[in-house]
């Protein structure tokens, strides 16, 4: 399993751990899951075949989403995994409000499945934007060393709206599918974010967000 990077622990304001419950299940059974897994990995495939530009480009993202990670098949029954929880707890906004604290007049925009780059490597989660932040959570609990146990705590990332500086993307110049968003916070703590399902919606929601905090800020 993924361990939470320990020079990111406590070195920075944004960056915040939830523990996670003792007997986590949120991990589904491998073998059980793999033909599904390959079943729907065959209908992408068969999809970008037969699809116009629109559809080429989501199964791209899709693909591209996978392989961000360093297990095809865990990123896989990851996002299996997170579209049953969505479902079960009635939706990303819902979600939103369990995971991180929010203000009566606060309104989820819109949430992105992705990962964030870290020390460690990249972690998968999901980036929400709201009309007060910016919020990253891990879609599983991340290992870490507490003296001579072994703990498990979520991976979350908060930056306030007013906080925001800048939000740049960009690709690898290597291989062009690979794109990034960077944010910047106000005090130079920068993140960056990659392997979205929806990259170009991402973008729009960001720099919507940046411009509405420019507007507030005026």
């Amino acid at each position: 399993m993924r361990s939470v990077p320990s020079d990111e622990r406590g070195s920075n304001p944004y960056i915040a751990y939830s523990p996670a419950p003792e007997n986590n299940s949120s991990s589904f059974n491998m073998k059980e899951t793999m033909e599904s897994v390959k079943g729907v990995l065959g209908r992408w495939g068969k999809k970008v075949g037969e699809a116009t530009k629109k559809a080429e480009d989501l199964a791209g993202n899709t693909w591209q989403h996978l392989k961000t990670g360093p297990s095809l098949a865990d990123a896989a029954l990851g996002r299996i995994a997170q579209g049953t929880k969505v479902l079960a707890e009635g939706g990303y906004d819902k979600i939103f409000r369990q995971t991180f604290e929010t203000v009566p007049e606060e309104q989820l925009q819109n949430s992105f499945a992705c990962y964030l780059s870290t020390s460690a490597g990249p972690v998968m989660g999901v980036l929400y934007v709201s009309t007060a932040k910016l919020a990253f959570c891990s879609d599983n609990p991340l290992s870490y060393k507490a003296e001579d146990k072994t703990e498990w705590s979520y991976y979350k990332v908060v930056i306030p709206l007013h906080q925001l500086k800048a939000i740049n993307s960009s690709s690898s110049r290597t291989n062009p599918s690979e794109k990034y968003i960077q944010t910047i916070s106000v005090d130079n703590h920068e993140f960056w974010f990659m392997g979205f399902l929806n990259y170009t919606g991402a973008v729009d929601c960001l720099q919507e967000a940046l411009q509405a905090r420019n507007l507030q800020s005026v």
